[in-house]
């Protein structure tokens, strides 16, 4: 194995390591922290400088996405006016390393002069920083990935995944679902996924392709072709749902002979077909259409709570929608 292997695995060996070792941090203090967040009226504010900056701003954005109104405040514009944004109801979590970092130093008594909380999350428990806070978080490492010692990367590592540890806990406190996950995430594929209904996505009305079960399969074939998905529901006198009809079904069919293009489609149907309801998100249908046995279906016939169809769904609706 090459030396740049071995260093590689080296490093992501000790970050983990570094990881492994906060456990028992999980302890009263860390309770404490999601006591006084959770009873934060205001908002939780994250400062720290250089990569506990960059650290800060994933945990600050973390936190806002589940649940926990957070913003990052840079320290050092905090001395030149922004400590303006923190009031007396929020809670700062504030990280450092070494617990002596200046520009977070520098901002303590306007912090305690308006009235804010503050946590410490830092690598030194009897640093000037935590014995300053209301809660203290040690986050200390045995040691840095760098072999020089001095890049900050095991310390960072260990942070940010108490960062998260934070958030998912107060996530879970707060009963955090993912309908409010979805409104805090409308863009990308990402929101579609949590915001996009099969009612969005399903063609419904004139659309909708639907046939009698007395119909023959030839007519049903034309009904197939004028409507373009492929496939037909087929339904009784009362729309409820027989069947599904596809162009393979009929494909299949044809290397028998014509002559059963003259038959009802219930002759040739698949019965008993998955379905959905309005109201799912497109990515169950998604889920149902892949998961089914032997092999995933490009087609989803759409019910009501009686089992009349509304509405059909195809694969491709759901790729051009970005749930795919």
């Amino acid at each position: 194995m090459s030396d740049v292997r071995v260093r590689a695995q080296e490093v992501l060996r000790m970050e983990a390591e570094a990881i492994l070792e906060l456990l028992p941090r999980i302890d009263d203090s860390f309770e404490a922290a999601i006591e006084l967040i959770l009873a934060c009226e205001g908002r939780t504010v994250i400062t720290g400088m250089g990569k506990s900056g960059i650290v800060g701003r994933k945990i600050a954005a973390t936190l806002a996405s589940t649940g926990t109104p957070s913003f990052y405040l840079h320290p050092a514009e905090g001395i030149h006016g922004d400590l303006g944004m923190v009031t007396s109801k929020d809670v700062v979590i504030a990280l450092s390393n070494s617990g002596e970092t200046g520009e977070i130093l520098n901002i303590l008594p306007s912090l305690r002069r308006i009235g804010a909380k503050l946590i410490a999350m830092v690598g030194k428990a009897d640093s000037t920083l935590a014995k300053n806070a209301d809660v203290i978080l040690n986050v200390g490492i045995e040691q840095e990935a760098c072999p020089l010692g001095l890049a900050p990367t095991s310390s960072t590592t260990a942070t940010l995944a108490f960062g998260d540890a934070l958030a998912v806990s107060l996530l879970s406190k707060r009963n955090f679902t993912a309908s409010q996950f979805a409104v805090f995430h409308p863009g990308g594929s990402l929101g579609r996924k949590l915001l996009l209904t099969v009612e969005n996505v399903m063609h419904a009305g004139d659309k909708n392709p639907v046939v009698l079960g007395t119909m023959t399969v030839q007519d049903a074939l034309f009904v197939i072709t004028d409507k373009g998905l492929g496939a037909v529901s087929v339904v009784d006198d009362k729309g409820v749902m027989q069947g599904v009809l596809t162009d393979g079904d009929i494909r299949r069919g044809l290397s028998k002979g014509i002559d059963f293009l003259k038959q009802p489609v219930t002759e040739l149907m698949t019965r008993n077909p998955k379905f959905i309801t309005k109201e799912k998100l497109a990515a169950a249908a998604l889920h149902l259409m892949e998961s089914n046995h032997p092999k995933p279906i490009t087609v989803l016939p759409v019910v009501d709570a009686e089992k009349h169809v509304i509405g059909l769904i195809h694969m491709t609706d759901l790729v051009r929608q970005g749930v795919v």
